[in-house]
């Protein structure tokens, strides 16, 4: 018998659209989030009527829905009408006020960027928008590395609503007055999913991505069970992933709980709560973290490499990022003062942790 003989054939999948699997497919219903969605939405109306929007900010530990549902409501808005710009800015990925106005020409359809400051092309920017109106998204707006985007929002587009997405809900109480006083988001909070909203969450995307059938019950109740315990979609979505994946990969027609735990095996050390799961580096950090309590990321960075960490900073700050994605650390960006912008770091709490 040769090797292929009893595998699935090349026409045969155990999935149907295995991209409803990724965090960022956007289905056409968010359960479980209408009431934010319509917190949002009250938020952005008024440009609708040629008024000036309100600001919000959306916290809550990663994994509840967040961006999600803010796209959601982005793409309804830009079916109701061309007056308003939908904006998003993913901060993680565009950490400067630079790299996040190229995303936002992009988006408004201006293309002749190059050897334009950031300032040249935010007058650029204002003079488009400033035709209608536009909502402004920033997703984990705490990994920017300066404010200067923020305050020429808020100074230069005369009709908007800015959204901000972060982890902490006290991250506004920590900005300079002069974006405060002009900022005043109204909080939305986005709780975890309970265990039922979590199980409808991934059934909803389960009947999506796999062919009927498939999935034996028992083996998709401990999906949702390790999803539910880490308080985080993204896992349960992972783990039916990797679970489809390697059920095809032993010829199964049906996944089954030896697939699951095989899955569950394969974690990423940032989904993992157990400090025993990550690598010796970022177990030597959080070591750190324990030790010195709440410290500047300059401070720990010296004492890590005085006790002879090998890192560079930029991996570093990788390190400590894994580590607050795995609710391990919990950070917070401290603007102004005499050192600048600057990020204060310490061990997190169990559930949603924030700065007091």
């Amino acid at each position: 018998m040769g090797h292929f003989d009893s595998m699935l054939g090349a026409d045969e999948s155990l999935f149907r659209m295995a991209a409803a699997l990724d965090y960022d497919h956007q289905p056409k219903m968010v359960p479980y989030r209408e009431n934010e969605q319509q917190q949002i939405a009250l938020c952005i109306k008024p440009l609708l009527a040629g008024r000036n929007g309100r600001n919000a900010i959306l916290y809550g530990r990663p994994g509840v829905g967040k961006t999600v549902a803010i796209k959601h409501i982005l793409a309804e808005l830009e079916e109701e009408t061309d007056d308003v710009s939908a904006i998003y800015i993913n901060c993680w990925q565009k950490t400067s006020s630079y790299k996040a106005m190229l995303d936002i020409c992009e988006a408004i359809g201006f293309k002749f960027t190059q050897n334009k400051r950031t300032d040249e092309l935010f007058q650029i920017v204002a003079k488009i928008v400033n035709k209608g109106a536009g909502v402004f998204v920033l997703d984990e707006v705490d990994k920017l590395e300066d404010l200067d985007l923020l305050y020429w929002i808020l100074e230069g587009v005369y009709k908007k609503s800015i959204i901000l997405i972060t982890n902490f809900e006290n991250w506004v109480a920590n900005l300079d007055s002069r974006i405060k006083s002009r900022l005043v988001p109204e909080s939305i909070q986005f709780k975890p999913y309970n265990a039922v909203e979590t199980k409808g969450i991934l059934e909803q995307r389960k009947d999506i991505a796999f062919v009927p059938g498939v999935w034996k019950p028992d083996a998709f109740d401990l999906v949702v069970a390790k999803a539910h315990t880490l308080q985080d979609i993204r896992t349960g979505l992972y783990l039916m992933r990797e679970s489809g994946q390697t059920a095809e990969d032993a010829s199964s027609k049906t996944i089954t709980d030896t697939h699951v735990n095989t899955a569950i095996a394969k974690l990423p050390d940032f989904t993992s709560k157990d400090p025993e799961g990550l690598n010796d580096d970022n177990q030597f950090i959080l070591q750190l973290v324990s030790e010195l309590g709440e410290v500047k990321i300059g401070d720990l960075f010296r004492e890590y490499e005085k006790r002879g960490g090998k890192s560079a900073y930029k991996t570093f700050q990788r390190r400590v990022a894994t580590l607050e994605k795995g609710s391990f650390v919990a950070t917070k960006k401290l603007t102004g003062g005499a050192e600048g912008t600057t990020t204060l770091v310490r061990k997190a709490n169990k559930g949603l942790d924030e700065f007091a």
